[in-house]
């Protein structure tokens, strides 16, 4: 089966690509360094022809509101597009738990203008909805550091590894179209500001986390279960401190 992986280069992507290869199926990695911009159109037709499955795991370069939501509205539509001319049989997304309960977001905002075209699309899709991975983990402290203290919601997080993310998104991709969402989550259901705390300790990082039930979530602030997935989510086994070890540099 001939499956094109929108993103096929970058974190979930490389891994998804590899995967499938593994699995004796054609998975190619389209990117803008590999001669596919889903933005511009560039190489999207040559890309797709044959192909069954496209799987989007491409991302923004930016995260201001106004370039994200014109990069997955415009990349959504010409790959959509492209896909119908080509006959391809199943489009899959991968999003973000939590999207239609953050509207504040611009990049959550963004992500469900995606959704949309893709509902409205006459290409059968499945969209995959994952929570945070622990790649991000360092990030999403950074991001909430004020005057060198973390400020972290008490809300409830459930972050996953990002093989698994990949893994689940497999799975998807080489199955019947779902016509709808499926949701991923880790092993673990904690509070947000306890994980980041236990988190920095075991960085050795000196910075304290605050618990700040005022605090924001990349612009907005998050409710209790604003940011976890609901009953019936695909649960990842690897746990964050059993990652940690083999993934130092993150």
């Amino acid at each position: 089966m001939k499956i094109v992986v929108i993103g096929g280069t970058g974190l979930i992507g490389g891994k998804l690509v590899s995967m499938l290869a593994e699995q004796g199926h054609d998975a190619v990695a389209a990117s803008p360094g590999t001669g596919v911009n889903a933005v511009t159109g560039e190489g999207l037709a040559e890309a797709l022809a044959g192909a069954s499955t496209v799987v989007d795991v491409s991302n923004a370069p930016s995260y201001e509101p106004q370039a994200v939501m014109e990069f997955f509205q415009t990349a959504t539509r010409n790959l959509l597009d492209a896909e119908a001319t080509a006959g391809v049989h199943h489009h899959v997304a991968l999003s973000v738990v939590g999207t239609e309960r953050m509207p504040d977001n611009g990049y959550f905002a963004a992500k469900v203008a995606q959704e949309r075209l893709i509902e409205k699309s006459p290409v059968p899709y499945s969209i995959v909805h994952a929570t945070q991975f622990y790649e991000f983990v360092r990030g999403i402290a950074d991001a909430a550091t004020v005057d060198g203290e973390v400020h972290i919601a008490p809300v409830r997080f459930q972050p996953i590894a990002g093989e698994e993310v990949a893994q689940a998104v497999g799975r998807v991709a080489l199955g019947p179209p779902l016509r709808g969402r499926v949701e991923v989550g880790g092993p673990d259901q904690v509070w947000m500001d306890e994980f980041f705390r236990e988190a920095l300790a075991a960085w050795g990082d000196p910075r304290e986390v605050v618990t700040d039930r005022q605090a924001r979530y990349f612009g907005s602030v998050p409710g209790e279960l604003t940011l976890v997935p609901g009953p019936g989510a695909i649960l990842g086994k690897i746990r964050y401190r059993d990652w940690l070890p083999h993934n130092p540099a993150r």
